[in-house]
């Protein structure tokens, strides 16, 4: 029975990807990302796992040293700002069900960004004063969700755990398994593929906003230019090298159709000033 579940689980995924593709789609892939994962695991599954990985951080406040949204209010308006015009870009799937919540981790000493499942995002100090304008944090923000909209953490803890294990765990309320369970997500490297994808999709996102397209290749450029590209986290730098991403990204904006957009250096120079 199993079998023929999974069989025509399948079955209908192919059906699903064999619909007629928009030009779009031809360059990055089709919008609706995680495969059999669409069929098996809910957004709402997506958002417990995102929660879990929440609890972990707030309650490690030496490692994740979150800065307060009412103190620091400018500062999360402009981020805020920038989440919203990739958001309300019309191209992010799962865009009204996961949840997009910021928070900057006061850390300058990490270049650093990530999203949980969910759309939990986090930004540390160190990359947003690292970066230049808004448009290349607009570039990684873009990245960053598109792992949780293409549901790459999902797919991985399918891999690593099965269905119905993972299914268990994110149901059951048992504390120490999700403990276990967050803590992967906080230390999870994605796939090459993953990662490819993720740039294709932040190049997609940002295309219907006044950014540049090519936000993110501005930060791998940059990382290369000042020798930083051996040192960069895991989660940029592990898969591929950063050079085959300024490529990757590059004939992915060409493909879109080339739109030069705006970087907005002086309204990112006024974030900066926001933080401590």
């Amino acid at each position: 029975m199993k079998k023929l579940l999974y069989s025509a689980l399948i079955i209908m995924s192919l059906a699903s990807c064999s619909k007629d593709s928009s030009p779009e789609d031809k360059c990055t892939g089709k919008t609706g990302g995680g495969g059999l994962v669409n069929l098996l695991v809910s957004p709402s599954d997506d958002i417990a796992m995102g929660q879990a990985t929440v609890n972990s951080i707030d309650s490690n406040k030496t490692e994740y040293p979150i800065l307060d949204s009412t103190q620091y209010n400018v500062a999360y308006g402009h981020i805020n700002r920038i989440t919203k015009n990739i958001l309300n870009s019309g191209e992010v799937y799962y865009k009204d069900k996961f949840v997009w919540r910021v928070r900057i981790i006061k850390r300058d000493d990490i270049l650093n960004a990530f999203c949980t499942p969910g759309g939990f995002i986090y930004v540390y100090t160190g990359l947003i004063k690292y970066l230049d304008n808004e448009t290349q944090l607009a570039g990684v923000l873009g990245h960053e969700i598109a792992h949780a909209d293409r549901r790459h953490s999902a797919n991985q803890m399918v891999k690593q755990y099965g269905i119905s294990t993972l299914l268990s765990i994110i149901s059951g309320g048992n504390q120490s398994q999700l403990a276990t369970l967050s803590a992967q997500l906080l230390l999870l490297k994605y796939s090459r593929e993953d990662e490819t994808e993720a740039d294709k999709f932040s190049v997609r996102y940002l295309k219907p906003t006044e950014y540049d397209g090519r936000g993110a290749k501005y930060f791998f450029e940059k990382l290369i230019a000042t020798g930083q590209s051996g040192g960069t986290p895991a989660f940029l730098s592990t898969h591929p090298d950063p050079g085959d991403r300024v490529a990757n990204i590059t004939q992915t904006w060409e493909c879109l159709g080339s739109k030069v957009g705006l970087t907005f250096d002086t309204r990112y120079a006024q974030f900066k000033t926001s933080l401590p």
